[in-house]
């Protein structure tokens, strides 16, 4: 369903964020992520004398987060093919502290921790808490591919997680009703 019409308006900012994952035949994961940050007009840089086109990426930024099934990260690799400054590029070693870090409850804080203000680049930061949900959703998706129904008993429950798995909501009540709480 779309949004309501909007006001109008004109662009000013259009930013990309396109994420995949794959199982590699080593039982690892890779979760690659893609950033591309670009305006609609010609933007100045402070870093040029020339301004960057319209429609020219200011960030292209490339992810590559290896995990193994446990969601411990193996390895990271970052590249960056424009940036505003070609200092920004050193931060794509930056990532490795992350290595041997596992994906799971306090993963943004842990990332936020190790990472924020100089420490790396920020938006190479904020790829890798979506990086994690599609590992996520990645290792829960191997784990259910080529069946044709739903083992509740296998499927990891996370109480009040989310929204619908709030234990005052009908999802837990349908389907984990031991868990159910009136709110």
């Amino acid at each position: 369903m779309p949004l309501p019409d909007p006001h109008v308006r004109r662009a000013m900012h259009h930013r990309v964020i396109d994420m995949n994952a794959y199982l590699r035949e080593d039982g690892l994961y890779d979760i690659d992520a893609h950033l591309v940050d670009t305006k609609p007009f010609d933007f100045p840089l402070v870093s040029s004398l020339d301004p960057l086109p319209a429609g020219r990426p200011l960030h292209d930024l490339w992810i590559r987060m290896t995990v193994d099934e446990t969601c411990i990260v193996r390895d990271i690799d970052a590249r960056s093919d424009s940036t505003p400054y070609s200092l920004c590029k050193e931060a794509e070693s930056t990532l490795g502290v992350l290595i041997g870090e596992r994906i799971a409850s306090g993963w943004s804080a842990k990332v936020k921790e190790r990472l924020r203000g100089a420490a790396g680049c920020t938006h190479l930061m904020e790829m890798l808490t979506p990086m994690a949900t599609t590992a996520l959703q990645a290792i829960g998706g191997a784990h259910r591919e080529g069946a044709t129904t739903v083992d509740l008993a296998k499927v990891p429950l996370r109480l009040d997680s989310c929204y619908a798995y709030s234990r005052h909501r009908e999802v837990v009540l349908r389907y984990w009703p031991q868990h159910y709480s009136v709110g």
